[in-house]
């Protein structure tokens, strides 16, 4: 039987092909980057966070950096261009697309190209680290970030299209370099945004308009890193295309669980791939797909003498695994997991006027499988077991806008996704042959293997309606409904109203207040339907064979803040939220295999506030974000069978931290451009990462953190122009990149805490090189 990876390839390779017959012999693209821009003709920054408000049909066209005091227009990604027909044409677009989701009210921070080729590390820096730049954001292991004190509720788009939920761990299937421009939304979010409303992350991809021409890149440095790439875009006639592709190896693939220099057993190879073709056939009409790839294979780090905190207490305090400890060296274990996602975005978009829409088709697939050390994971962790899991989503979104009139614009939509979630397991396990007088287990060392799976399919579905009412000129009222269903392993719905308030009180200062009801499933993929009483009577049964099904969270969110623009160059804003949950979601690693497992909690509690600014000036950009937040949890209620007894008796009836609760969180950074108005400016620019450290086990479950963090990475770059002399080669830029400046030694996890696997540390001191050249 075809696999549907197999049919979403083929069906890929067929596109390719038709673009292959369809594009003439010869294309003509243009290289933009390499003009330079004019210091006479200063740029005013924009604020980096900013309260959306709407873009008005009478509001003129904006540049990527305007000033904070009018109202914004998202940037064209291809503002910056030549001003032939079909750039104009698709710039023009990329507004009215962007007005069909305007988050008004909501608190937006945007990473321009600019600032995402300031960032050290530039477009080979994974995705993560540039998130870990926004205010509210706090790293965790396996390259995971969370948002304003939630666990993982944050939802991706590409050209404002939400991609369903995949499997991937620790990989990064979205590459930085796939963006000309990003931006993370949190707050109160309007009616258009459903099912994850923690933060929406929206990559405005490269394309041919955007982005033409060619560049080839090769990074490297310490630890075996070899980071080639190559993207090419350009148009012909109506048709515009852009891919770009990178083959990833190096001995960081998974953070390393002791404090040394370098992990042990941690190679990892990976490779991305992302193509997007546009047919623009009128002014009013366009046609977009998007396809991409990524496929990882990791080596899972080891942790010598310390590889047993997957293990039931049943086996533990057995006399069959006080005999067997050390018979294998916990240092040289082969555990293995890969990871694959696929996906594709079919859009049409069309203006009539006062009626604008974009309709897409969306399909994605990933899958997972890991790989145990045969003989190792048996004798530490009483389990050696080999597991696979993979979901299927196709599915459609909407977006409507209407102008009504003057004073109101009228948004309506729907979002509706198909899935098909499967799991597989084969365990290796101690069959057990009895019990001493005191409860201790006996097992003989006869081993049996025990087979489950597992399937569903089911869906989800979002309808909303939104009006944006200007009854006065400085006063934007956002008020809306939303409905959204589940049917997969739980069945639920609800009728979400949202409202926001933004009002422009005084000359460069905006005042926002809101209000969302969210509803938000389960992660279907991260649920499975294990049949727990298999392991019965084995070294991996459960404490508890209590597993109740995983339920949709509920939540009341209220936020409110300021922005204001000081002085030329010169923004900062404040904002506070709440939230009160009802089945609150998280998610925890429960065994060997690096496949997180969701849980709920009763009730929740989630509040904080912000404060952001940023200082842009001629050459000199600087910027600075600071947190704090507290996520308590309280009554853990469903898939109990992961947890220790003494855990959940504890939990049910007092809150506790959420094991991803990081009271302050920091970012900062800046760059310097000498000699910018020159053919060869050299940029030096540097990033801080803090952190008061996630939560650990104290005397409570999450009773304490770890010891507090602060990173610094520093960057240089040298860009040359026409420095090989010749015609058909343009800029060529050299870098250097430090991670971990001082070479601070922090921890991530210390290896417990309610759903924490292994210990983790961050990465030490890293040195990086790279030569990239245009053509």
């Amino acid at each position: 039987m075809t696999s549907p990876r197999s049919l979403w390839l083929s069906g890929l390779f067929f596109s390719c092909s038709v673009l292959a017959l369809t594009l003439p012999t010869h294309v003509q693209a243009q290289t933009t980057q390499d003009r330079p821009i004019s210091p006479a003709t200063p740029q005013t920054p924009p604020s980096k966070t900013e309260v959306r408000r709407p873009a008005t049909a009478s509001a003129p066209a904006q540049e990527s950096r305007t000033s904070f005091d009018n109202d914004t227009v998202a940037p064209s990604a291809a503002s910056a261009a030549p001003k032939e027909e079909h750039i104009v044409v698709n710039a023009r677009l990329d507004e009215i697309r962007s007005s069909l989701q305007a988050s008004t009210g909501a608190t937006t921070y945007r990473f321009t190209r600019g600032d995402i080729e300031k960032n050290p590390g530039g477009d080979n820096a994974p995705l993560n680290t540039l998130l870990l730049q926004a205010p509210g954001v706090a790293q965790d292991s396996f390259g995971q970030i969370h948002v304003r004190g939630d666990h993982n509720e944050v939802q991706f788009r590409l050209d404002g299209v939400q991609l369903p939920e995949g499997l991937s761990v620790f990989g990064q299937a979205l590459m930085t370099r796939f963006a000309h421009s990003a931006s993370l939304t949190t707050g109160a979010l309007p009616s258009e945004f459903g099912f994850l409303q923690a933060g929406v992350i929206d990559i405005t991809t490269k394309n041919g308009s955007a982005d033409p021409g060619g560049d080839a890149s090769i990074y490297g440095g310490a630890r075996d890193y070899f980071f080639p790439s190559l993207q090419y875009g350009g148009h012909a006639g109506k048709w515009d295309f852009f891919a770009t592709g990178d083959f990833v190896h190096n001995r960081v693939g998974v953070e390393n669980p002791t404090p040394s220099f370098n992990a042990i057993h941690d190679l990892s190879n990976q490779y991305h791939a992302l193509g997007h073709l546009r047919y623009t056939a009128d002014e009013n009409t366009r046609i977009s797909l998007i396809g991409g790839v990524s496929n990882a294979q990791y080596q899972l780090p080891n942790n010598p003498g310390q590889q047993r905190q997957f293990a039931n207490p049943s086996f533990l305090d057995s006399a069959l695994s006080q005999q067997v400890y050390g018979s294998v060296d916990s240092a040289s274990l082969n555990e293995r997991q890969k990871e694959i996602t696929d996906f594709g975005i079919l859009s049409l978009q069309k203006d009539m006027g006062k009626v604008s829409l974009q309709s897409s088709i969306i399909t994605r697939y990933s899958s997972l499988g890991y790989s145990p050390d045969p003989l190792g994971d048996l004798v530490y962790n009483g389990i050696s077991q080999h597991a696979a899991r993979s979901v299927f989503s196709t599915g459609s979104q909407s977006d409507v806008t209407w102008k009504a009139s003057p004073h109101h614009t009228v948004r309506f939509g729907y979002q509706v996704y198909v899935e098909r979630n499967s799991s597989k397991t084969n365990s290796i396990v101690y069959q057990q042959t009895g019990a001493e007088d005191d409860g201790t287990a006996i097992y003989d060392g006869t081993t049996t293997t025990v087979h489950d799976g597992s399937g569903r399919t089911g869906w989800m579905y979002g309808l909303y309606a939104q009006d944006e009412w200007r009854p006065l000129r400085n006063l934007t009222i956002n008020y809306g409904l939303r409905f959204d269903g589940v049917d997969e392993y739980t069945h639920a719905k609800q009728v979400s109203p949202r409202i926001n308030i933004v009002w422009r009180a005084w000359r460069g200062g905006v005042i926002h207040a809101g209000y969302s009801r969210y509803f938000t499933p389960p992660p279907f993929e991260l649920v499975a339907n294990t049949s727990l009483s298999k392991f019965v009577g084995t070294s991996n049964e459960p404490q508890t064979l209590q597993n109740n099904t995983v339920k949709a969270e509920r939540d009341h969110y209220f936020d409110a803040g300021v922005t204001q623009s000081l002085l030329p160059g010169w923004h900062a804003s404040f904002d506070a939220y709440v939230k009160l949950a009802k089945n609150m979601i998280d998610e925890g690693q429960f065994g060997a295999p690096i496949i997180l497992s969701a849980f709920n909690y009763r009730r929740g509690q989630v509040n904080g506030y912000e404060l952001s600014t940023n200082y842009e000036h001629g050459p000199l950009s600087l910027y600075g974000n600071a947190s704090w937040s507290r996520a308590m949890g309280k009554d853990i209620t469903t898939a109990q069978w992961t947890m220790d007894p003494d855990d959940l008796a504890y939990i049910q009836h007092r809150w506790i931290h959420l094991d991803h609760d990081q009271r302050w969180t920091a970012s900062a950074g800046g760059s310097y451009s000498f000699f910018y108005h020159t053919g060869h400016p050299t940029r030096v620019s540097a990033s801080m990462v803090y952190g008061s450290g996630l939560r650990a086990d104290g005397t409570v479950p999450n009773g304490r953190s770890v010891p507090i963090y602060a990173t610094f990475n520093l960057s240089l770059v040298q860009s040359f122009k026409d420095l090989f002399q010749v015609p058909f080669l343009k800029r060529t830029e050299l870098r250097l990149d430090v991670l971990n400046l001082f070479d601070r030694t922090y921890e991530i996890r210390d290896g417990s805490g309610v759903g924490v696997g292994a210990p983790q540390y961050g990465l030490r001191r890293t040195i990086l090189t790279g030569i990239s050249q245009r053509f």
